[in-house]
């Protein structure tokens, strides 16, 4: 069910990416040295707790601390000190429909799919949802969070949320897929976009509250006003008939993850937008996943716009990178063309030395690519209205490049089984190939038979050109503010290795790769605007019990079993925590903590699992709090309004509903020290 809804069902359809390039994994050969392998041979056996929950049986939602009679994995004691930040008892792998936490920690719902946040909003009433009511109310499946201060006023956060896609199925009883009525749509329409909600904190705990009706409440829908900023807007490729300047578009769609600026605003990624535009015909359509007939949600019946034999156009207006001022609740979001369009997992910014942000993304598709933008422009410091506006410009000119990786190791010595080549390690070098470069006079392609409008537009088909390096579905990307490293998440490939698709190499050293595995980039001179970069592999995910699973060297028996990382964090002391989505080990998806550096590097702990069908997203962490948002929870096949496969967060009776979640410790001490 989750494939149909979140990304129109990608694994199950062909590979867009059908060019020759090098595949990522015919280059991974190098980062397990002989003595880690030695030294991790001694492995954990995963402990599973609590049946798994049947959709005709689900149990009553539960926030417990501790699985009765599950063991967390790794040998840690009662106590166990460990790095500093994960300093905690590891929750055991487990198939509660709960949200797990920690022993001595505690945990409150901070705001659900459907709680009234703008003045006027009704109270949310499951069986009459009206597009109305939903506009002023929290949307659903919440993805990215951000935590932004607010000035004089104590003890209070500005939250912002994704809202990456609509289950229907799970939110409106007796709901027939293939007749949708129109209310329905409008409401699903109403659902998607951003919340901008200001939350209270409890001085006594990490609780955090919703504060309704706040002035800088907000909420951004699929028609919303955007404005098209950077080279491309005002192009031939994004013009409509609704739209013949190409520079205003309705709406944000499936935004996962994103990313906060230095300036004070939020991005957002537009990732699996192919799914809602209905017969595609043009090869473009095809490398961009679109269908050639009806889509899953039958938009296309009630707005022309999804429908692209009648607006050809408007599917070129979706894919970006999102820009979102949650201080200004008259602003007009943007969608900065500059930033390319491909499926954003992220947008994470890094300053160059001189105070120019550089912008990291990936293209969440199997064997696609990612890449990085390079501002022409400084960030200015203040808060007056020209300071905010010529900040709000700074990803419009600029280079967009995309990531070529090579391997230091021969090809016949990666064999798909995790086996270390002869040198001992899985690691190489790379350079990043520039797209193309925006200016305030124009824009210029850097490839070949490629106008500068089209490589901002369609690319995709720019990096198959330049012979970008094919990945296993770069999610997030993240640089660590201590250190300045990049990591670089790659979720899982299990066509890895399978006839007609490459197999494992260098970067990818796993056929049939169903867990992922994370890089540790490291930009030449650590310079964000370095166009060379050294990597190795950082985390190669899975049980521990797996010879090919890798934990940067830390002892294999003292770790977590984790599979399918997609969102990533750091944590006030340089640790980077990690979200899964998809976990293929037979227990829940969680949120889970690494140390990246010191004699722990490589100490992997999991905080917190999510309930049942649900994947942990949007990880926050704070020096009193984790917040996580609890993405389509109750999301199994065969489940419905009906015949809910989970009653999280509010119990039997009660519908499954999408949530934001803050976790804290008991004693009111910061959280892993």
């Amino acid at each position: 069910m989750t494939c149909r809804f979140r990304c129109g069902d990608a694994c199950f359809h062909e590979v867009p990416n059908t060019s020759a390039n090098e595949y990522v994994g015919d280059v991974i050969a190098g980062a397990l040295s002989r003595r880690t392998a030695l030294r991790a041979a001694a492995v954990v056996t995963v402990a599973a707790a609590a049946g798994s929950v049947s959709v005709a049986g689900a149990p009553g939602a539960q926030a417990v601390q501790a699985v009765p009679g599950a063991q967390a994995a790794g040998t840690y004691a009662k106590g166990s000190r460990g790095a500093r930040g994960l300093r905690f008892q590891p929750v055991a792998p487990n198939t509660v429909d709960a949200v797990v936490v920690p022993e001595g920690y505690g945990q409150n719902v901070v705001i659900r799919w459907g709680e009234p946040i703008l003045r006027g909003a009704p109270a949310f009433d499951p069986e009459n949802q009206t597009a109305a009511a939903q506009a002023g109310q929290f949307g659903y499946n919440n993805d990215f969070l951000a935590l932004l201060p607010l000035p004089g006023e104590r003890g209070r956060q500005l939250l912002v949320a994704n809202h990456e896609y609509t289950d229907e199925v799970l939110m409106f009883r007796g709901y027939d897929p293939a007749n949708p009525t129109r209310q329905q749509v409008e409401v699903a329409w109403a659902a998607h976009g951003l919340s901008a909600v200001v939350v209270e904190e409890d001085r006594r705990s990490g609780r955090l509250t919703a504060v309704p009706r706040h002035h800088l409440n907000r909420r951004v829908t699929a028609t919303t006003e955007f404005r098209l900023t950077g080279p491309a807007a005002g192009s031939a490729l994004l013009r409509t008939s609704a739209d013949p300047t190409g520079t205003k578009v309705l709406g944000t769609l499936n935004n996962c993850s994103g990313g906060t600026t230095p300036w004070g605003t939020t991005l957002h990624g537009e990732e699996n937008f192919n799914q809602y535009f209905a017969n595609g015909s043009r090869a473009t359509d095809k490398r961009y996943g679109i269908g050639t007939g009806a889509t899953e949600r039958k938009w296309e019946r009630f707005d022309k716009r999804f429908d692209l034999a009648q607006e050809p156009n408007e599917v070129h207006r979706f894919g970006f990178v999102v820009e979102f001022d949650p201080y200004d609740p008259s602003s007009t979001p943007r969608k900065h063309t500059a930033l390319g369009r491909f499926k954003h997992e992220a947008a994470t910014v890094r300053l160059t030395a001189d105070g120019r942000p550089v912008v990291y993304s990936g293209d969440d598709e199997r064997f696609d690519y990612f890449y990085k933008f390079v501002s022409s422009k400084r960030m200015r410091h203040g808060t007056s209205r020209a300071v905010r506006e010529h900040n709000l410009s700074l990803l419009d000119e600029g280079t967009l490049y995309v990531a070529k990786l090579t391997g230091d190791s021969p090809v016949s010595e990666i064999d798909g089984s995790g086996a270390l080549p002869a040198d001992g390690e899985f690691d190489g070098g790379g350079r990043w190939i520039p797209l193309a470069t925006a200016t305030a006079g124009g824009a210029v392609s850097h490839v070949e038979g490629m106008s500068a409008e089209e490589v901002f537009v369609f690319t995709r088909l720019a990096g198959d050109k330049v012979g970008a390096t094919k990945m296993d579905r770069p999610e997030d990307i993240q640089p660590s503010p201590v250190t300045g490293k990049v990591y670089v998440v790659l979720t899982n490939n299990s066509n890895r290795g399978k006839a007609g698709y490459a197999a494992a190499d260098e970067a990818n050293p796993r056929n049939s790769n169903k867990h992922g595995h994370i890089l540790e980039l490291t930009e030449g001179r650590n310079r964000a605007d370095a166009t060379s970069f050294g990597w190795s592999l950082f985390l190669v995910a899975g049980d521990p019990e797996d010879p090919a699973t890798y934990f940067a060297g830390f002892p294999k028996e003292r770790v977590s079993p984790i599979s399918c990382p997609d969102n990533v964090a750091f944590d006030p002391y340089g640790n980077l925590w990690i979200s899964t989505d998809g976990n293929q080990l037979g227990s829940h998806d969680g949120l889970f903590g690494v140390a990246t550096r010191g004699e722990r590097r490589g100490e992997l702990k999991q905080f917190l699992t999510v309930p049942t069908g649900a994947e942990t997203c949007g990880p926050i962490l704070q020096e009193r709090r984790v917040v996580v948002a609890v993405q389509h929870p109750g999301e199994v096949d065969g489940a419905s309004v009906e015949k809910p496969a989970s009653v999280w967060p509010d119990g039997p009776g009660r519908m499954v509903r999408p949530a934001v979640v803050a976790v804290w410790r008991k004693d009111g001490a910061d959280v892993g020290v």
